[in-house]
């Protein structure tokens, strides 16, 4: 009974030989997934080859190496196949007496990335779909946390008759740290926006003139270690200072910026952050894992545990040697998504997760060398990271026809985005399979598609 097994292995790899050459965008509608639901069911094996030739026309190479949108890398070939052992053994992380391995995967995982981006090793963690709940689960901890600390119990009594909260981040946010906040009911739009300069990085002279106008209540600040945008830093050691002279709890969202403090060269871009109460950061897109996948860490334990842990008579318990993961995540049942992140991260090891940093810093570095030379073309940001941000004849409509034709021809994919109030290409170099043959086909990509544009 393994013919459906076969095939998706036979599938699979076929469609990992495409990577390298076939056009990273979608080629077509794929209308053959829109049918009724038959009657009569069909073969596993069947389905299965069903499913791939219906999928075909509207997959994307986003797992190849010219995918530069989003922030996103691709699955090491380790991690993808642990991901196929993952729901082949098709275990419930939620509790330590459902699966003692996915326990002790997620134990591993979260005391390996502590110590590589150097943050407390008592720290807890919580093992969570994506940086959007990442940041769910760090901004709770906060919640819980400021408010104990003013004498309010806010899983019990909920925010209704609360001390009201705080909340800062600089403009150059990512949208889903607002929507975090909304989420837990501290609002979207009542985030008090802290300037940033202009590689946008927090201006923390201006944090401390606006943290001094605290009355002494709740608050919390929320930092970032790479701007979504140009990758920048902000200064944590500045901010950390600000929040403990003001009593405000410090988050930090480095969702895939935190990752650089695993590799020495680019170590010194965290400075400070481990200074901060919770952070965020996903595993999903620079460590290489499929989808999904992220941690969130909180430095007090009691914090992250008062705000999500698990209650109900028939669950059990964790023993002091255990671990039962819905404890520390917003979700109960769920899938066992440490076991791909262990995978990847014993394929690297650190030298090879630092490498596979550096390396693609090196190869944003090139491509913006590469365009910067062409004529009207401008590079809007220092490139410290692995974020290269690109405007084409100091126009809105030009850059936004160059993005639509680079996406159209398909050598890469690559998207746009608004930086200080203008359009601008984004190109995020985050795969473990990008070269610098990939990054100079990149760059003649774009520029001949700019020279298209100015006809």
């Amino acid at each position: 009974m393994t013919d459906h097994l076969d095939a998706a292995h036979e599938l699979a790899a076929a469609w990992l030989a495409t990577l390298d050459h076939r056009p990273v965008r979608a080629e077509g509608d794929p209308s053959g997934l829109r049918r009724d639901l038959p009657a009569e069911g069909a073969a596993p094996a069947d389905v299965v080859r069903e499913l791939a030739a219906a999928a075909a026309p509207g997959l994307v190479a986003s797992a190849g190496p010219r995918y530069f949108g989003f922030v996103t890398g691709g699955a090491l070939p380790a991690a993808l196949a642990a991901d196929w052992l993952t729901s082949a053994w098709d275990q419930n992380a939620a509790l330590h007496s459902m699966s003692p391995a996915a326990a002790a995967a997620e134990e591993t995982v979260g005391r390996w990335v502590l110590d590589l981006l150097g943050l407390p090793a008592h720290a807890a963690f919580g093992i969570v779909t994506g940086a959007q709940m990442a940041n769910v689960s760090g901004l709770a901890a906060a919640r819980h946390g400021v408010l104990r600390d003013a004498g309010w119990d806010v899983e019990a009594h909920g925010l209704a008759g609360a001390p009201p909260i705080r909340v800062l981040a600089h403009e150059e946010s990512h949208s889903t740290l607002f929507n975090a906040l909304r989420l837990i009911g501290l609002g979207r739009d009542t985030v008090e926006r802290v300037p940033a300069d202009d590689q946008g990085r927090m201006v923390a002279r201006l944090l401390r003139a606006a943290l001094a106008e605290h009355d002494g209540g709740p608050a919390i600040v929320c930092a970032q270690a790479g701007n979504v945008n140009s990758g920048a830093f902000d200064p944590f050691d500045a901010i950390a200072d600000a929040c403990a002279e003001a009593g405000a709890w410090l988050h930090v969202d480095g969702a895939f910026g935190l990752w650089a403090a695993a590799a020495p060269g680019r170590a010194h871009l965290c400075a400070g952050v481990g200074r901060a109460d919770s952070w965020a950061v996903d595993a999903h897109k620079w460590l290489n894992v499929p989808y999904d996948g992220a941690l969130a860490i909180v430095r007090d334990p009691s914090t992250l545990a008062g705000a999500l842990a698990l209650t109900g008579a028939y669950l059990t318990v964790a023993a002091d040697a255990e671990r039962n993961g819905g404890d520390w995540a917003p979700e109960a049942s769920r899938r066992a998504r440490a076991f791909p992140m262990w995978a990847a991260l014993r394929s690297l090891g650190r030298e090879g997760l630092a490498d596979l940093i550096e390396r693609d810093c090196r190869l944003a570095a090139l491509i913006a060398r590469r365009l910067e030379n062409a004529p009207g073309v401008a590079v809007l940001a220092d490139v410290t990271l692995n974020q290269v941000l690109v405007r084409f004849g100091d126009d809105d409509a030009a850059t936004e026809a160059v993005i639509a034709r680079v996406q159209q021809e398909g050598t890469c994919w690559l998207g746009g985005t608004r930086w200080q109030g203008a359009a601008a290409m984004r190109i995020s170099v985050s795969g473990w399979r990008t070269t610098e043959d990939d990054a100079e086909r990149t760059a003649v990509a774009i520029a001949t598609a700019w020279r298209r544009v100015r006809g």
